[in-house]
């Protein structure tokens, strides 16, 4: 079983939730791939670009495979599913569906259309701890993909924090209840999680049946 964890967005491998999985998985004599998706530069980021990074990290991969994705990656996960029959199970951490509906209403139409103006926006960038610009490619770009896609039965934990102030719950149980193959647990944090770590982690080793 190969088991990979893609980062959320402005985020890198080095990410706390990453290093946690691959710590407790590593206890168990599991490695985790932890692939760096700000590639080929933040600026010039699409999830095309990202989905490229997916696929050249399985590439020597015949299958099955197990992807842990947070916020962004946990989209990524997603639209990796859709078109990648290796991927047998997803283990969603706060997935940022609804994406460019989501970007485009926090942004505002007069600061869309200085992005497309200007061809960049500033973004802080938490993995490098500082702002980066970030190219309209990416928004462009991210109007090419819908979650809504996957119809295939996957068998898929879905975790998100009642109290996430980034991206609505709603999406999430919306998506849920569309496909019974989906377990949605909803928990008592924020966007980041982090304050429930063990119970991510309880929750995934259970969920994929992974030896105490």
């Amino acid at each position: 079983m190969r088991i990979v964890y893609l980062h959320g967005f402005a985020s890198g491998p080095g990410s706390r939730k990453g290093r946690y999985f691959a710590r407790r998985l590593a206890e168990l004599g599991i490695a985790l791939a932890l692939p760096d998706l700000n590639a080929p530069t933040f600026e010039n980021l699409t999830l095309s670009t990202q989905l490229a990074v997916i696929d050249r990290t399985l590439a020597d991969t015949a299958g099955p495979v197990t992807l842990i994705g947070s916020s962004l990656g946990g989209l990524l996960s997603v639209l990796q599913a859709i078109r990648d029959r290796r991927v047998e199970r997803l283990v969603l951490l706060a997935p940022a569906f609804r994406f460019v509906e989501r970007w485009s209403a926090r942004l505002g139409d007069e600061a869309i259309r200085q992005w497309r103006s200007r061809g960049t926006l500033s973004v802080y960038h938490y993995g490098l701890r500082e702002e980066r610009t970030l190219g309209v490619a990416f928004l462009e770009d991210a109007a090419r993909y819908d979650e809504e896609q996957l119809v295939r039965p996957l068998p898929t934990l879905l975790l998100h924090g009642r109290q996430d102030e980034v991206i609505d719950p709603a999406s999430s149980i919306a998506f849920a209840a569309s496909r019974p193959w989906v377990t949605l647990k909803l928990l008592d944090t924020d966007h980041g999680m982090e304050s429930a770590l063990d119970i991510l982690w309880q929750e995934t080793a259970a969920f994929l049946d992974l030896a105490p």
